[in-house]
């Protein structure tokens, strides 16, 4: 432990380290408030995302392999981005399987991978934490703002989906469902909750993409959420950069969320670079959380 915290290591994967910047950054910060010290696997590598998992098995395997090696066998890894939590711990899953395999990839590496190694998503951490703190050996969470209300249409996505040898015990939308409530959020129901944004075909075929977003987006609209919420980078850039229609409501990380619940001052900067600003919405409901 560092300053009263609990140490994880973390991998950020490509799209929080760039596109979806400031995902990381308000993760990091709701972490802090939530008494975790996030620990950044040293010279990570992409885990292969869609594109090496797609065409070529060995490599995927080799570039999940390498950041499996990197992690620290004392303490749990954490993964907020939906497709490299699966990648990686479906390329663990195997090499567990595999000892020739995982000797093979030790070897290309020079790195030992622990076979033992825990692999959990950001929602999993949070339900351990609740544990901790219904136990007494964690402090309650401090919200310094409630969500008053927010109308939030929780979007997961299909990245959401796991075979079942790798699958979360409880559903990430269920946890992410109980803390928004926590945080003050109205939760609405919709249709269009597990819909498919598009993924990487929003690159090759927008033509499809703009269709299907549209969809989504007007769906929420029609159940009158103020805003969706999203754990998946590439879900909120697809919902953001592919919708066509007039009246485009944010998209907004799940991190950013929870930043701004516990305190966050400086969420301005983070919602600055959101193509579909935020900040009026949040503002008319005053939960800005920008400095003073």
């Amino acid at each position: 432990m560092s300053d009263g915290l609990i140490q994880v290591s973390y991998f950020p994967g490509c799209s929080l380290a760039t596109s979806a910047r400031e995902s990381n950054e308000s993760l990091i910060r709701a972490c802090g408030y939530m008494g975790l010290e996030l620990v950044e696997l040293e010279d990570w590598n992409c885990c292969g995302s869609s594109s090496a998992h797609s065409l070529d098995h060995d490599l995927a395997l080799g570039l999940a392999a390498r950041n499996l090696g990197l992690a620290p066998k004392d303490r749990p890894l954490m993964i907020m981005c939906p497709s490299c939590y699966r990648n990686q711990i479906g390329a663990l899953t195997r090499l567990q399987a595999d000892g020739v395999a995982r000797r093979h990839w030790e070897r290309r590496w020079g790195l030992e991978i622990d076979p033992g190694l825990q692999i959990v998503s950001f929602m999993e951490l949070m339900k351990f934490m609740e544990r901790l703190r219904a136990m007494g050996t964690m402090p309650e969470l401090d919200l310094k703002r409630g969500l008053g209300g927010l109308k939030v249409a929780l979007y997961m996505g299909c990245m959401s989906m796991f075979p079942p040898s790798i699958r979360p015990k409880r559903p990430s939308a269920d946890v992410l469902i109980h803390q928004l409530k926590e945080f003050g959020a109205e939760m609405v129901t919709w249709p269009h909750q597990d819909r498919c944004c598009g993924t990487f075909l929003s690159v090759a075929r927008p033509d499809i993409v703009t269709p299907m977003v549209n969809d989504i987006m007007n769906s929420a609209l029609n159940v009158g959420a103020d805003c969706l919420v999203t754990a998946c980078a590439m879900c909120q850039l697809n919902l953001e950069i592919r919708a066509t229609i007039d009246k485009k409501p944010p998209i907004l990380h799940f991190t950013e969320v929870a930043a701004l619940v516990l305190g966050a001052r400086d969420s301005g900067d983070w919602f600055a670079r959101h193509l579909v600003d935020p900040r009026p919405m949040l503002k008319a409901k005053g939960l800005t959380g920008d400095r003073a």
